[in-house]
């Protein structure tokens, strides 16, 4: 199963504190919004992303179609609704599932064993 470019997504405080520390580590802002409280920022492989207000604990976000830190646009890859079978046929309890019968963008999340919440979100 292929999850997609793999990110840290980041629960923050102040998205502008927060920017200028990550900057000073060496990265650099390649997308998000600081009007709607996020940011992503890359450092060679390493992506993350700051969100303000949005979550309460830092989430593990994996985008299927999605490849590298380049967050280059796949042309085949494995559906978040496929994803989402798989993981419920292997009895992870989903916290949040696609509708079955839709298609483009979706989202589900779910919990590892820690409680550490993980989302896989499909952008197409």
């Amino acid at each position: 199963m292929d999850l997609g470019a793999f990110s840290v997504s980041l629960t923050v405080k102040d998205l502008a504190v927060s920017r200028e520390f990550y900057e000073k580590l060496g990265f650099e802002v390649t997308g998000g919004a600081v009007e709607h409280n996020y940011l992503i920022l890359v450092n060679r492989g390493t992506v993350i992303g700051l969100f303000q207000g949005m979550f309460d604990k830092n989430i593990l976000t994996f985008n299927p179609g999605l490849g590298g830190p380049d967050m280059t646009q796949l042309e085949e890859f494995t559906d978040v609704r496929e994803i989402q079978r798989a993981l419920k046929k292997d009895g992870v309890e989903l916290t949040e599932e696609v509708e079955e019968g839709t298609s483009g963008p979706a989202h589900i999340a779910f919990l590892d064993p820690d409680g550490n919440p993980i989302l896989i979100d499909q952008f197409f």
